[in-house]
């Protein structure tokens, strides 16, 4: 996994190495460092609404409770509404049971890309996997003292959802020139060994471009408290994005 750190308006951090309990038993030491962390984790926090209901989960620390229970069976399994495993096609439609989070459906496409629905569990960009694994360490942030948006009142120690294509906006990820030139047009000023790095694969251009955006609209934080959380977003969550958009924004 990747981790990315920015700091004053400074990309300071790029490094990998972690699996999941290292990374989050590291934030958490982070956090008694500097209280006044946010963190941004790249999978989703939670399932559509009806899919909620039918597991019976009152709130989202009960939904990420039975995920810690059930997540690796319905990984080795795929049962439905999961699909992406091997000759496990996507279930056809059914009405008012969206395979996506009306978080998902509410931003525009970024170059014809979105999010991928977290039932897919295999396949090419599929997020299912990552966040079935991720979900039950959100309970661990939590009793460490973060506060995870929008299911709580937002205060620091900070965690959001974040969708990396958001913050990055267009450009071509697999190409490895095309991550350099990015990086090279928006964070010019960072160190060189670190662009190199943040460029090296897809997912270190994400953490690190994630983080930057971050730092760069860092004041947007503050404003979580006064914005609306309505029942649905206390139960699907919701996706952090800016306030202003980052492909528009000189950065």
């Amino acid at each position: 996994m990747w981790l990315a750190e920015a700091r004053d308006g400074r990309l300071v951090r790029v490094e990998r190495g972690f699996d999941r309990a290292e990374l989050v038993r590291h934030l958490i030491e982070c956090a008694r460092r500097e209280p006044r962390l946010v963190v941004g984790l790249d999978f989703a926090f939670s399932f559509p609404r009806w899919f909620i209901d039918e597991l019976g989960a009152p709130s989202a620390r009960s939904l990420w409770e039975l995920v810690a229970r059930r997540g690796e069976e319905w990984l080795a399994q795929c049962p439905p509404p999961f699909w992406g495993k091997p000759f496990v096609p996507r279930p056809p439609p059914v009405a008012g049971r969206s395979a996506w989070r009306s978080t998902e459906n509410a931003n525009l496409l970024v170059g014809g890309i979105g999010p991928k629905s977290i039932f897919q569990i295999g396949g090419a960009g599929s997020v299912g996997t990552g966040s079935l694994r991720g979900m039950p360490y959100l309970r661990e942030l939590q009793d460490a003292g973060f506060t995870i948006w929008p299911f709580d009142r937002p205060r620091l120690p900070l965690v959001v959802e974040i969708y990396p294509r958001y913050l990055t906006g267009k450009v071509e990820k697999s190409n490895r020139v095309a991550r350099e030139l990015y990086l090279q047009s928006r964070l010019a000023r960072e160190a060189q060994p670190l662009l190199a790095l943040a460029a090296s694969t897809e997912d270190s251009f994400d953490a690190a471009v994630s983080a930057a955006c971050m730092q760069r609209f860092s004041s947007d934080f503050s404003r979580l408290a006064r914005m609306r959380r309505t029942p649905l977003d206390r139960l699907e969550g919701r996706i952090w994005t800016p306030l202003r958009d980052p492909t528009f924004e000189r950065w």
